[in-house]
């Protein structure tokens, strides 16, 4: 399927970095978009600008997708707006570095919630409209953190990990419904994350570099234009994490 015409993708987080690249991308490719973001109104309307003007629908959707409410919200809005959607990228996270030694239980909870719990709660609020469908194609970002342990922590861990087994279980019992369910594993890319991240570094990728959010943004498209591959963790890492 190379043409997304008609298609309505919820990117979550896609006010900037790989979030952007993936609506701009699904986008290019004929898809409507729904650009959720949480604080950042000026990169958001730049990525909704620009939407629009190749000529595709687009809205933007201000809301913290760790909480219940605003995920129902977030669902009626893109309804209303552009239809139900039928493609979903979980992209929104954080990555606050905290040792061993100074994470805190609140620390854990907040990045659970936002890395994980998100997930969870987007997933649940569109499945409904994709069985109507009888299709949908569910991606959603994970980290060579989640198999190697990463730099960040163990809640950023935790939480990428997490979404492995979110994406297995919804893969196992949507398979014959027409719906897809694939996980985006990582290592650096060159965001303002990874900048913020002085442990990261070029040298610790045997590529020697950081990926683009273009490069994950080419899988991203390809997985939802794939409606054979479910269940699987697609590793972009430049040999960080050997599969």
């Amino acid at each position: 399927m190379d043409d997304l015409t008609g298609k309505v993708a919820l990117v979550t987080g896609a006010s900037r970095g790989i979030g952007r690249a993936i609506a701009l991308a699904l986008a290019d490719a004929g898809a409507n978009i729904a650009i959720n973001y949480r604080n950042l109104d000026d990169e958001a309307n730049d990525v909704l600008l620009q939407i629009r003007g190749s000529g595709h629908l687009a809205v933007a959707v201000k809301a913290d997708v760790s909480i219940p409410a605003d995920v129902v919200r977030m669902i009626g809005i893109t309804e209303r707006e552009l239809g139900s959607p039928s493609i979903l990228v979980n992209n929104a996270g954080i990555g606050i570095m905290h040792s061993i030694e100074d994470i805190t239980e609140k620390d854990w909870n907040n990045t659970i919630a936002v890395n994980l719990t998100s997930a969870f709660l987007t997933i649940q609020a569109v499945l409904p409209g994709m069985r109507t469908l009888k299709w949908g194609r569910i991606i959603s970002l994970s980290s060579v953190a989640a198999q190697i342990g990463g730099v960040v922590g163990p809640h950023y861990a935790a939480s990428k990990a997490g979404i492995l087994g979110l994406t297995h279980y919804y893969a196992a019992y949507l398979a014959k419904e027409g719906i897809t369910v694939n996980a985006i594993a990582p290592g650096p890319v060159g965001t303002e994350m990874a900048a913020g991240l002085p442990q990261l570094k070029p040298d610790l990728v045997p590529v020697g570099r950081f990926g683009t959010v273009e490069e994950i943004a080419d899988v991203a498209l390809m997985l939802v234009r794939n409606g054979y591959i479910t269940g699987q963790t697609i590793n972009i890492n430049g040999g960080r994490y050997l599969s």
